[in-house]
């Protein structure tokens, strides 16, 4: 407001602007920031348990197998077992919302994902809620996992079973649209091009709005103690994201929640398949592996499991105790078993410099992070042998024989 002169006299002079869209785009920023941050945070902390579980696990899987039916120490093993199985589960909910989790990505329509969901979806649902279903007029192709899609839609779908404690009706949608450059201008990280959109909405209890800025949080949860881990949601906001989508949900107290995913189309490059695996083979292995792993308990489990299956092992903690150890060794190397990331030398690093002395070396990469985020970042290239942490022992044994054998789908 400025005092102006005007027509010989004083007058007031008031500017108006609607600054309604940068208050909405800046909450919006917001918050994208502070799930990057969480997201960050848990990541990190399911790559430090990953490390934990494995040797938990392994361990675990060798016990089990040394007892005879009748031990009654096989029990108690059998349940630390289950346990770690359980926190396995735990960690990749935390990997999916942190976007690092491994993932298996194919040309994916998602009608016939829809279609082929909808016999276990009934069979989930109790039956005083209405299903319906919409398939797009097009057949949109998505570069999607199956199955962590469909627990996209399981996660959805029982939490909108939730909020119908007295029946509703369940609509799940499928869709092909174009979201314009308006369109992304107002939604922050959202790029204009073709989707496919999976709509899943209920007749429920619905949000208000603090309740629906945080429902993408870990542990954050609406109901009853001991009744979920609030991280339902969670990890479906890490799997829509890794595929590259985004989701938005809409509510109203008494009115009902609808979730909106949109998963980018593919194009003719991003639906070709990854190849299948290999076929399981853990009959007793020869050859020499060299084993590279900062994390002691890891280290010691890998040696463990392939000495016991028939190969030679020489074990180092990083890269330069490694070539310490094989400046004084004459022998052959076959395969380089190697963690990718590790302090001073990395893993492809390591595994590029031996190459000078063991042309043909092959090399099994690991780690807790994800195959894909480790070659997104471009630490590794796609395709590379590759083992997740955690891991069992027949999946060890397995990736090892591939690679040897040269079946490993690199």
């Amino acid at each position: 407001v400025t005092e102006i002169d005007y027509k010989g006299g004083t007058a007031v002079l008031g500017l108006l602007r609607d600054i309604t869209v940068q208050k909405e785009l800046k909450q919006q920023l917001l918050l994208a920031q502070r799930m990057e941050s969480i997201g960050r945070l848990s990541g990190g902390v399911a790559h430090d348990l990953n490390n934990l579980l494995t040797p938990i696990l392994g361990y675990g899987d060798l016990l089990v197998s040394e007892f005879s039916p009748e031990d009654e120490r096989k029990e108690s093993v059998e349940e630390i077992l289950e346990a770690g199985y359980r926190a396995k589960d735990l960690v990749h909910q935390l990997l999916a919302f942190g976007r690092k989790q491994a993932m298996e990505f194919r040309a994916l329509d998602l009608n016939d994902m829809i279609r082929g969901f909808q016999g276990l979806l009934r069979r989930t649902i109790r039956e005083n809620i209405e299903i319906r279903f919409t398939q797009a007029p097009s057949n949109p192709v998505i570069r999607g996992d199956k199955g962590q899609l469909e627990q996209v839609l399981m996660n959805l779908v029982v939490n909108a079973q939730d909020a119908m404690p007295d029946g509703g009706t369940l609509i799940i949608e499928a869709d092909e649209v174009e979201l314009d450059e308006e369109y992304a201008r107002t939604r922050p990280g959202v790029q204009p091009g073709h989707y496919g959109l999976v709509c899943v909405s209920d007749t429920g209890s619905g949000m208000d709005d603090a309740t629906r800025e945080k429902i993408f949080e870990p542990f954050f949860t609406t109901k009853e103690r001991g009744k979920g881990t609030g991280l339902g949601l969670a990890t479906v906001y890490g799997i829509i994201k890794q595929h590259e989508g985004n989701i938005w949900a809409f509510s109203e107290p008494g009115e009902g929640t609808t979730f909106k995913c949109y998963l980018p189309l593919a194009d003719e490059t991003a639906v070709a398949e990854m190849a299948p695996g290999g076929s399981g083979d853990t009959s007793p292995g020869t050859g020499t592996v060299v084993v590279v792993e900062d994390e002691k308990a890891v280290r010691r489990l890998a040696v463990k499991v392939l000495e016991k299956n028939g190969y030679s092992v020489l074990a180092a903690e990083d890269g330069h105790a490694l070539k310490e150890l094989l400046s004084g060794y004459m022998g052959p190397v076959d395969l380089l078993l190697t963690d990718v990331v590790m302090p001073g030398l990395d893993g492809r690093q390591l595994h590029q410099d031996l190459l000078r002395t063991y042309p043909g070396l092959k090399v099994l990469f690991m780690s807790g992070y994800s195959e894909d985020i480790i070659s997104h970042d471009g630490v590794l290239d796609p395709g590379i042998p590759f083992l997740q942490k955690p891991f069992s022992v027949g999946t060890l044994v397995t990736r090892v024989r591939e690679v040897l054998d040269g079946t490993s789908g690199e």
